[in-house]
């Protein structure tokens, strides 16, 4: 018997598909293509399970399809600019380029083992010169179309690492890689104006049938639409009114003050005048713009002086506070506030002692603690309403309120969104500079397209950039900042902002069709190979990543570089689940934990001991693999031990695709034992004589085409686990099989076709050794026999006086006389009778047998 021995046919397999350019993708009209894609890694050094399970699914669907008469694209690439790698830089003296490309040239070592089935000659990484001189390009053409601007806006400023950061990026108040606390600052910033398709990317949520609901859920929140009041407080000193938007007008009864962002007009014009303004707007904008930061922040508020009309009772006055709780860039950036009905108003009446004015209550009388705030939905029982009163919803109450504010001629029911444009300058070196000049005579001028790429600089004069002083590189180099101006021709500085990050991943999709292009897209390429039919990724990419996407999708379809089916650039969305695994770890006196790699410990009976001394160590189950916390399991590791399929098939067959899979060492061994098995399987099939005979040839060939289906059905659903559990099964039918020579050899080459996507060089090295023609990922895919799937016996309970006792299996056909012969003679009917004959003796064809006694 020959061994399975992973390290040497998957080597050779590799090679073989290597040397026939298995997976190179070519457009080929006469064939209909399949696009499928996961969302490209950042080159962080370190492959982890994580990847390989992402990877592994598109593996599998790429193969199926290849074998289905699809011509498949499978690209991969790197999403290789931002913060980490100059990180790295400042902590290590090197360049960001340097890190990025080391780390890339690891990560394909890594996943080239695997034996995916990627198209490796069209792999790119964002850093590459041609691709952000590419999407340079695609920058100008979007400025000409006038889907980009400049403006000045309030951000998140990182005051360590001297950037704006994108609400994502701050986490509990803080800068996600410095963790500073982070500042509103005013910044002149480039804009993609995605808001004006708020409507368009929230209706078309509808036509993503297949993408999951809960995805299309977060980002038809995050536009947010709603629909509203606007009108105008009249001041009492005679000024312009400070108009406000809301979206609750039926609490308008319950209005306490009127507030004003830090950054309102009002509030600037008094922070000039006045320095006790000027000190609270400055701590105002301490705190950061994010909905969390606002929320969890404490509540600061400044009293104006200033007094509004109430637009229902001009004898009712309110007082305008300036407040540190509402931000310029939604609405009017000035509220009307009703304590009872809204938390964050609540906390501020209650700090600064202003009135608290219930509109509605409970409509079951309840007694409410702080604001009560039910959903729009919710009936209630409106006691201080303009539009409403009694039991009814606010929903209804709302659309009474903007009805009757229109028709008494005071309000605007207006239509808004949660969306806001997409600020895209960063203030960092490692991203796709901006192309554009500042010229003092010409203002703000697009970089010639002869001009491009504009390619960051790797040096200064000969010398190494110095990443360890604060600010971006780019504003002290002068050589690469002072260039001349394209227009008029006269000295002007380049513009020092970089692309925000996102902007590689919005659009990396359809240069894949032409990575080679001269031009962001080719058309003839983009109209074959667009949209992605299968794009996979994780749950935490589900707004913001995906939600740019459709956007720059719409954006290159105006400019010229994507056609109009591909406005949705994803027809199918995947959203897999984690890999994780348990944490070891030891608390030191300083409230530090010290974490430990799995292969540093021994596990006996639940518990986890120190190999180095014995002690034992805290055990944290089943978290997310992250190498902060050494949890993680190199996948090269497990390679080594036991073999790519190995890993593949675990990560595959553990758990559902869309749920968290906990890697354990048990599972590897036991998932190399079970191919270990279907290798000697093929290897005693192999030794057979080719013309012996057997029994049960029709059963084996049965089971054969029942596994063909499932496992089909399994794959194209991503029932991945539940196609496993199919093979499983049919290993060990086949195993126990009595049947000849040629069923068995037609089973066993069978089964390698239904593994071949999941463990792709063993099924190779089993269709070799059976004699296949070629190589088995140019097979076609099984189709099950329908005449096969239909079963020639039935199984029949037989019930004894209402209990079940027994069952028999008889032809479908078999007749009725035939059925009660054959029940009556079972040993649990003939105990039971004990010789007499039976009351009654029911059958009922294909379902069950009754005995009455």
């Amino acid at each position: 018997m020959t061994r399975y021995t992973p390290a040497e046919i998957e080597a050779k397999w590799q090679a073989a598909w290597d040397k026939a350019d298995t997976f190179k993708a070519v457009r080929d009209e006469s064939k209909p293509k399949y696009y499928v894609l996961e969302m490209f890694p950042y080159p962080s050094g370190k492959l982890h399970m994580g990847h390989v399970r992402n990877y592994t699914m598109g593996d599998v669907i790429a193969r199926y399809k290849m074998s289905t008469g699809h011509n498949v694209l499978h690209p991969m690439g790197f999403d290789a600019f931002g913060m980490p790698a100059e990180n790295a830089a400042m902590a290590s003296g090197g360049h960001p380029k340097d890190w990025t490309y080391s780390n890339i040239d690891t990560m394909v070592e890594q996943m080239k083992p695997l034996g995916l089935s990627l198209d490796w000659s069209r792999m790119f990484a964002t850093c590459d010169v041609d691709y952000y001189g590419q999407q340079q390009a695609l920058f100008l053409d979007m400025l000409e179309k006038g889907l980009v601007y400049r403006k000045n806006a309030v951000v998140n400023w990182d005051p360590v690492d001297m950037t704006v950061l994108a609400n994502e990026q701050v986490e509990n108040g803080r800068g996600w890689r410095s963790g500073a606390l982070v500042e509103r600052r005013e910044l002149t910033q480039w804009f993609f104006k995605i808001s004006d398709m708020s409507e368009e990317l929230l209706a078309d949520l509808d036509k993503l049938e297949n993408w999951p609901a809960k995805v299309r859920l977060m980002q038809e929140n995050w536009i947010g639409k709603s629909r509203g009041l606007q009108f105008g407080f009249e001041r009492t000193d005679g000024e312009d009114p400070i108009t406000v938007y809301t979206t609750r007008p039926d609490t308008l009864m319950g209005a306490s003050f009127v507030g004003i962002s830090p950054d309102h007009p009002i509030a600037k014009q008094l922070e000039k005048e006045n320095p006790e303004v000027a000190a609270f707007v400055a701590e105002c904008r301490k705190g950061g713009t994010t909905e969390e930061a606002i929320e969890t922040g404490e509540k600061l508020g400044f009293d104006t002086g200033i007094k509004v009309k109430h637009p229902l009772d001009p004898n009712w006055e309110l007082p305008v506070w300036i407040a540190n709780f509402i931000l310029m860039d939604y609405g009017t950036g000035a509220i009307f506030a009703c304590p009872a009905h809204d938390d964050r108003d609540f906390e501020f009446a209650t700090k600064y002692d202003l009135p608290i004015i219930p509109v509605f209550e409970p409509a079951n009388g309840d007694a409410v603690t702080g604001a009560y705030v039910p959903g729009k939905t919710d009936k209630v029982n409106y006691v201080k309403g303009f539009s409403a009163s009694g039991e009814t919803t606010g929903e209804d109450a709302v659309n009474a309120s903007v009805d009757a504010a229109e028709k008494a001629g005071w309000g605007e029911g207006v239509t808004k969104y949660r969306l806001r444009d997409w600020g895209l300058s960063r203030q960092r070196y490692w991203g796709c500079p901006i192309p554009v000049v500042h010229c003092d005579d010409c203002g703000v001028v697009p970089e010639k397209k002869e001009n491009l790429p504009i390619e960051l600089p790797y040096d200064e004069d000969g010398k190494p950039i110095d990443f360890s002083v604060p600010g971006n590189p780019l504003d002290r180099h002068p050589t690469w900042r002072d260039c001349t101006c394209p227009k008029c021709g006269k000295p002007a500085k380049r513009e020092t902002d970089t692309m925000d990050t996102f902007v590689d991943s919005s659009w990396y999709f359809a240069r894949f069709t032409a990575p080679q292009a001269n031009t962001p897209t080719d058309l003839a390429d983009a109209n074959y190979w667009m949209n992605v039919d299968q794009y996979i990724g994780g749950i935490e990419h589900a707004i913001l990543h995906l939600l740019y996407s459709r956007f720059f999708a719409r954006a290159m379809n105006i400019t010229g570089h994507l056609p109009e089916k591909s406005k949705e650039p994803f027809d199918a969305l995947f959203t897999q689940g984690m890999v994780t695994h348990a944490i070891y770890k030891r608390d030191q006196q300083n409230g530090r934990p010290i974490y430990y790699y799995p292969e540093q410990v021994d596990l006996r009976d639940g518990k986890a001991f120190l190999k180095e001394d014995g002690a034992e160590v805290d055990v944290v189950p089943s978290a997310k693999m992250s190498k902060s916390k050494n949890n993680v399991v190199d996948p090269l590791a497990i390679i080594s031990a036991y073999g790519a399929d190995t890993a593949r098939w675990f990560v595959l067959s553990d758990s559902p695709p869309e749920r968290d899979v906990e890697w354990t060492a048990s599972g590897a061994e036991a998932a190399f034992k079970h191919l270990n098995r279907v290798w000697n399987l093929c290897d005693k099939i192999g030794a057979m004589d080719p013309d012996a005979k057997g029994q049960g040839d029709e059963d084996l060939l049965r089971e054969m085409h029942k596994t063909i289906r499932d496992v089909t059905l399994g794959v194209e659903s991503f029932g991945f686990n539940a196609a496993i559990a199919k093979l499983y099964g049919f290993t060990a039918v086949l195993n126990k099989s009595k049947a000849g020579a040629a069923a068995q050899k037609e089973a066993i080459t069978t089964l390698a076709k239904l593994m071949s996507p999941m463990t792709p060089h063993l099924a190779e090295d089993i269709w070799a050794h059976q004699g296949g023609e070629g190589l088995i990922v140019d097979a076609a895919w099984p189709v099950a026999d329908e005449a096969m799937l239909v079963e020639a016996n039935v199984t029949l309970p037989i019930q004894i006086n209402g209990k079940r006792r027994a069952e028999i299996s008889v032809p479908k056909d078999m007749p009725k006389e035939e059925v009660e012969k054959l029940a009556l003679s079972q040993e649990a009917v003939v105990k039971a009778l004990d010789g007499a004959q039976p009351k009654k003796l029911i059958v009922v064809p294909g379902r069950i047998v009754n005995v009455v006694i």
